[in-house]
């Protein structure tokens, strides 16, 4: 069996990253944190945080918080019948699960808005490409993600929420400068233009899907949604934005859009684990909802 107050120790210096932070959350001295945690390494004969600057959980921890985790939503679930309880008052549950950066910005606070007023669970969102987000699922560092994978993960189920729709755009000051003579393979392939991190291929998939190139041009990169967006409307380079971004933009002429006829859809889906909590079902209905309204379909 378990010693859970132990694990709860261990989760603690993991979430806030030093055992004085865990020591506030808990409301104990940062020594008992300390001694929990050694205990339980101690008992199981392993060591299961990494003490630095943040402390990080070894894979043994990062199975057991995720394990701390699944327990403290089934719990919440029978936490009325106790009648307020001991496990009524234990703190506040959290739920982890993992977002790209472009739902983050449009569709999916939609769907946090309506599991925050169906449920008083805490949402922990991690941020990564849609690409990777289902890694973080089978690391057992979240319980959900959206992503771009429609394979399967052991232990979870997947739902197609439909597709993120992205229109190349650039300012028509930038536009004007590079793309004087026309969009060409040769302007195209010579004009600067932005990338959100290393992961980010979408500028390299519409060129070679709108004009058969491959992008040769200097890169600029901005690792954020939003400043992705300010680069462009700069006219720092052109860039790939999802359309409900840039609409208000496009229509009042700070962007225009390059190759109007194409566009790029990148298909998004609901992986989350297959546990009988309330929070989870709540979380899913919500994700469902929001995603009907702001993606398209998915061909």
């Amino acid at each position: 069996m378990l010693d859970y107050p132990s694990l709860a120790a261990v989760a603690a210096v993991v979430r806030e990253g030093s055992f004085e932070r865990a020591a506030a959350v808990l409301g104990i001295t940062p020594s008992a944190v300390s001694q929990r945690v050694r205990g339980l390494e101690e008992r199981l004969g392993a060591v299961l945080v990494v003490r630095g600057q943040p402390c990080e959980a070894t894979d043994l921890g990062r199975t057991l918080c995720a394990h701390l985790d699944r327990v403290r939503l089934l719990e919440h679930d029978i936490a009325p019948a106790l009648g307020g309880g001991v496990l009524a008052a234990r703190e506040r549950v959290t739920l982890r699960i993992a977002v790209n950066a472009d739902s983050l910005a449009t569709w999916f606070p939609a769907a946090a808005a309506r599991f925050g007023a169906a449920t008083d669970v805490s949402l922990d969102i991690t941020l990564d490409d849609e690409a990777h987000t289902a890694a973080r699922l089978r690391a057992g560092d979240v319980l959900a993600a959206v992503t771009a994978e429609r394979e399967p993960v052991q232990g979870c189920r997947t739902l197609a929420l439909g597709a993120l729709r992205y229109v190349a755009c650039a300012s028509p000051a930038f536009a004007r400068r590079h793309f004087a003579s026309g969009i060409t393979a040769q302007t195209l392939g010579a004009a600067p233009y932005l990338r959100f991190d290393r992961r980010d291929f979408l500028q390299a998939r519409w060129a070679r899907e709108a004009h058969g190139i491959e992008l040769a041009g200097p890169v600029h990169w901005v690792p954020s949604t939003h400043g992705f967006l300010d680069m462009t409307l700069v006219g720092l380079g052109w860039g790939i934005h999802p359309r409900v971004m840039v609409e208000p933009h496009l229509a009042a002429g700070r962007l225009i859009e390059l190759a109007p006829g194409h566009r790029v859809d990148v298909a998004l889906y609901w992986t989350v684990t297959r546990l009988h909590a309330a929070a989870l079902r709540r979380l899913t209905d919500a994700v469902r909802a929001a995603a009907g309204e702001g993606l398209v379909s998915a061909v």
